[in-house]
């Protein structure tokens, strides 16, 4: 048995499945001071709608509903079903803090307290 799904058919569900996708999805990638949806984030990239957003390549930032997720390299993967796919070529994770090149002891002080009769 085959099944043949009409051109106009087919184009209705792809452009569905894609706006499906930009409402769930609370992603964005930043480029500059743009912002864009995406699509599908995995472990090694992600996928964002090829007609709406520009070619990307290098450094991006990754954010989710405004938390700083992952400063990223990335590189154009491939265009599938209405879906620009970008690999990372590296992925940080972002920190809202400046990382600590020494140990600090867990029952250390965290502010020292001046007098109030001075």
């Amino acid at each position: 048995m085959t099944t043949y799904v009409p051109k106009e058919v087919q184009a209705g569900l792809e452009a569905a499945r894609l706006a499906g996708l930009k409402k769930t999805s609370r992603v964005r990638v930043m480029v500059g001071d743009d912002l864009y949806p995406v699509l599908r984030l995995w472990k090694t990239g992600f996928a964002v709608e090829a007609e709406a957003v520009p070619s990307l390549r290098g450094l991006v930032d990754l954010y989710d509903s405004g938390r700083h997720l992952y400063q990223c390299l990335i590189i154009a993967s491939e265009e599938d079903g209405g879906e620009m796919q970008y690999e990372f070529k590296r992925s940080t994770l972002a920190a809202d803090r400046a990382p600590l090149d020494f140990f600090r002891d867990p029952d250390a002080p965290i502010a020292l307290l001046g007098s109030s009769g001075d």
